[in-house]
This record gives C-alpha cells, sequence and structure tokens, in this order.
C-alpha cells in the first residue's frame, strides 16, 4: 500500500513576465520516499520547488502541505563581513516564523557530522569553499527533522565522495519517513530515487 502524500500539488501554473513557464504541474511527495525532480536546464524544476516550499505563489492551482517543511537552496554567495560561523547557519534551520526553536547542542553537532564537516562548526561560513557551504545548507534543512524536505541541487559543486554522502543523507531522511524531493542532474541520484517527475517545457513528461 502506498505511502500517504505528505505534499500534493494539482494544476500548478506559473508565469514569468507573463509567460507561464510551468503549466499544469502536478506531483504528490508521500512519506519515505526520495523524488527526484529532473529535467533540461530551464525546464521549471527550481520553479516548481519553490511553488511546493511557499516561496512562490502559482496563477493557477493550490499546494497542500499536512506537515512541516524545510526548504534547502542552492548555495548563496556569502559577504567576508558576515558574522555568522556554520554553527549559526545550521541552528538556523529550526527557526520558524511563528517561533523560534531551541535546538540542542547534540542536533547541530550530529547534523554537521551528517553532512561531513565535523571539526568545522565554529568556522566562518565565509571562510568555506562553496561545496563546504552546500553541505552546511544541507545540514541546516536536516536539523530541524521536518516531514517534507525541499533540496533545489544539493549536489551542485560537490565532489564524487561528497555527491554519495548528501545521497546517503537523503535516503536516511526517507528512511525516518520525511517526504524527499530533491532538483537533480545527477544520473546516480536519479537512478536510485524512488519516483522521477520529469519536466520539459514547464510540464510533467
Amino acid at each position: 500500500m502506498p505511502s500517504p502524500a505528505v505534499l500534493t500539488a494539482h494544476d500548478l501554473h506559473f508565469a514569468h513576465d507573463g509567460r507561464d513557464v510551468l503549466h499544469g504541474v502536478s506531483v504528490a511527495l508521500r512519506s519515505g520516499t526520495v523524488t527526484a525532480v529532473a529535467g533540461p536546464n530551464g525546464a521549471g524544476k527550481s520553479t516548481l520547488v519553490e511553488l511546493l516550499a511557499g516561496v512562490r505563489s502559482p496563477r493557477r492551482g493550490v499546494v497542500t502541505c499536512r506537515g512541516s517543511l524545510a526548504l534547502v537552496v542552492q548555495r548563496p554567495a556569502v559577504p567576508d563581513t558576515l558574522p555568522v560561523t556554520v554553527h549559526d547557519v545550521v541552528a538556523m534551520g529550526t527557526w520558524s516564523r511563528r517561533r523560534r526553536l531551541r535546538p540542542t547542542a547534540g542536533a547541530v553537532a550530529a547534523a554537521i557530522d551528517r553532512v561531513g564537516l565535523a571539526g568545522l562548526a565554529d568556522r566562518p561560513l565565509a571562510s568555506l569553499s562553496g561545496g563546504q557551504r552546500q553541505r552546511a545548507l544541507l545540514a541546516q534543512g536536516i536539523v530541524q527533522r521536518a516531514d517534507v524536505l525541499l533540496l533545489d541541487e544539493p549536489a551542485a559543486g560537490l565532489d564524487s565522495r561528497s555527491r554519495e554522502r548528501t545521497r546517503a543523507v537523503l535516503a536516511e531522511e526517507a528512511a525516518r519517513g520525511a517526504a524527499v524531493a530533491c532538483v537533480t542532474h545527477d544520473d546516480t541520484s536519479i537512478e536510485q530515487a524512488d519516483v522521477v517527475v520529469r519536466l520539459e517545457d514547464g510540464r510533467v513528461l
């Protein structure tokens, strides 16, 4: 019997500059599964994830989420003067619009260790390489143990070992019951996913 859908999207349309870039997209993310969102550049993958996360609003269509949600974005450019450490960035994953939770030091440290950044908790984020920053953002996403975990190319810019670790972390999140959806161009991630949503020209193939 299929696991229950934690997040559903029905008939999503989204327009840039008056032109639709998503056309009637419907998806269901189920607990305990990893969904790979695949397709060529410009197909609408990142836009779809932003709609699912509530970062953008559809021109038409409905997104329904029945639990907590975490979004992991592609690594941002970080000013050298930004006074945040890896620990700070990961702890931010427990913040919400309604209240700020108090993460235990153990939970933050465990998330940092899972992404392979043990020993770097006190390092300024701006001092890290691009791949290390991306892994810090992944730790930020997993520390809150959300019901839905959405990721926009979390393995972009990572070496093969780090990509393998990222795939393992996402599988672990699904194993604990999360619904995981990940935009990816990585063939291995697509092959190992439980579900693949392929987009082309803003439509599900």
